[in-house]
């Protein structure tokens, strides 16, 4: 669902008809107050603010939703026919995901928009992980044990991903060189040669990786 906040109702009748087209499901509002009482009704995926608004401005009603811990998280774009540096430094510094000025093309209006969803998309399946001195936070791709940041290449964290994932659990051979390496390579000794790696720049945290003999790897719990 995407509220869409905007007092001109030539513009709003245009907008919604574009994301509609699209496939997205949107709801307008002539006002903030509206808007305000539909979000104690559904939160939504995204809201788009016009900043020029009857009462109050979208600058205030989206300094509101970043105060008030239900709706902090919700993406928003501003929509207004402002367009100086002055206005545009304020709403992003405000907490505004993108700022469109009018009048817009629908294409890239439409573009935006998805772009700014999809982000939000991968932020959602994004998590944090602690396990002993191990800490992965894998929205910004960072690496810590001890409280020491380690750089790992690309598929030595995606392998250490791959086993915070399973929780405990063995993830078997066949498993680890499908996900991260796209085939299955039968005689190849390279997910051992990235084990090793993987367990050197981990330090002490390596330790916690266990190979289970036949089988395939699990971090922490015990191994053979």
């Amino acid at each position: 669902m995407i509220y869409f906040v905007e007092d001109d109702v030539n513009i709003r009748k245009l907008v919604c008809y574009a994301l509609t087209k699209e496939g997205y499901e949107v709801e307008e509002f002539a006002n903030g107050a509206d808007l305000e009482k539909a979000l104690e009704r559904c939160i939504p995926e995204l809201v788009i603010l016009d900043i020029m608004l009857p009462g109050v401005d979208g600058l205030q009603l989206l300094e509101n939703m970043r105060k008030d811990e239900k709706y902090k998280d919700i993406p928003a774009i501003f929509l207004t026919a402002k367009d100086s540096e002055f206005d545009v430094v304020i709403g992003l510094d405000m907490g505004a995901d993108d700022y469109i000025s009018k009048p817009f093309g629908m294409t890239e209006f439409v573009a935006r928009v998805r772009a700014v969803l999809r982000r939000y998309e991968k932020t959602k399946d994004t998590a944090e992980y602690r396990i002993g001195e191990l800490y992965v936070d894998d929205g910004r791709h960072i690496v810590k044990v001890a409280g020491e940041e380690i750089n790992l290449a690309y598929k030595e964290y995606e392998l250490l991903l791959a086993l915070l994932k399973a929780d405990g659990s063995v993830v078997d051979r066949d498993s680890l060189l499908t996900k991260i390496w796209g085939e299955f390579y039968d005689e190849s000794r390279t997910l051992d040669v990235h084990i090793r790696k993987l367990r050197v720049k981990l330090k002490s945290a390596g330790e916690m990786i266990h190979t289970v003999k036949n089988v395939g790897y699990r971090l922490g719990g015990l191994g053979e």
